[in-house]
Order: C-alpha cells, then structure tokens, then sequence
C-alpha cells in the first residue's frame, strides 16, 4: 500500500511518501512544496492545488493522511488560510479518486513516539528509527507528514 502523508501550510506544505507492506515501512520520497508569501493567495492555492495534483498523479497513492488544523489559533486569520491549502490539497486528492483521511496532531505524535505531546525533534528521530534512514528527515514539515503516513499506515493495520 503507498500513502501520501502531508503536513499542511500555506508557505510549506511537507510531503512524505511510503510503501507498507508485511508490517514494514519504506520511504519512497519526501519533500516541501513552498509558496512566495508576497504572491496573491489566489496565486499561492493555485500552486499548491497544482503541486499536490502532480504529486498525486506521479506516485500513485491508495490514500492520502493529512494533519488536522490545531483546535485554536492565537490568530484566527492563520486558521482561515491553512484551511484554504487544505482545501485545495483535499481538492487534488478527490479529482483523482485518492481516499484522504486526517489525523489530529496529538493522535500523530502519540502513534510515532507514544507520546501525544512529543516535541518536532522527537518525531523526526522516531521517524527516522522506523523508516530506517541514515539521519533525521529535515525539514520537520517533511517528518510531520511521513509521521502522518505512517500513523495512517498503522491505523490501517497496513
């Protein structure tokens, strides 16, 4: 099974994608689709909605898992334009018939080091013990949406 794990935003959007099969993790790629933040939104949805359709249509995934917003914003304004790239980024995922499933990130954290309020370094190194890499996944948005594949990979007993 390839899962397609995203950490959602609207300057960085991290990518992350694996295979699980009989129990075992693979990376298979991650990386940042970046937005310019002197661009119009308009523009800015546009290229992610873009990006992530081209993702999509290159590897293929039975499944998407993205990361859920926070619960409360300090800003409510941040919570309004994350939820426009993650809309757009649902958008792709439905034009090509990719099942997309959101997790919370405390429900991530907890799935990859047991610990619901596990810090960004945390993560990264759980992520890198399970998928076997030589150092940790950089930048942390790429080692939150592989943590999003994986927790998706293991709620479904892939």
């Amino acid at each position: 099974m390839r899962i397609l794990g995203i950490d959602p935003g609207l300057a960085a959007t991290g990518y992350g994608v694996i295979d699980c099969a009989d129990g075992r993790s693979t990376l298979i790629e991650g990386g940042v689709i970046t937005t310019d933040k002197h661009k119009p939104l308009a523009e800015r949805i546009e290229q992610i909605h873009r990006e992530m359709s081209e993702l999509i249509e290159e590897f293929r995934p039975d499944s998407m898992a993205v990361e859920d917003l926070y619960t409360s914003y300090r800003h409510p304004r941040t919570a309004v334009l994350m939820g426009h790239a993650r809309g757009v980024m649902f958008l792709a995922a439905a034009q090509q018939g990719t099942p997309v499933a959101g997790y919370s990130p405390a429900r991530l954290k907890k799935a990859i080091t047991g610990n619901g309020s596990a810090s960004k370094r945390q993560v990264q190194l759980m992520v890198q013990t399970i998928l076997g890499l030589g150092q940790p996944p950089t930048p942390d948005h790429v080692a939150d949406a592989l943590a999003a594949a994986l927790c998706h990979g293991a709620s479904i007993g892939a």
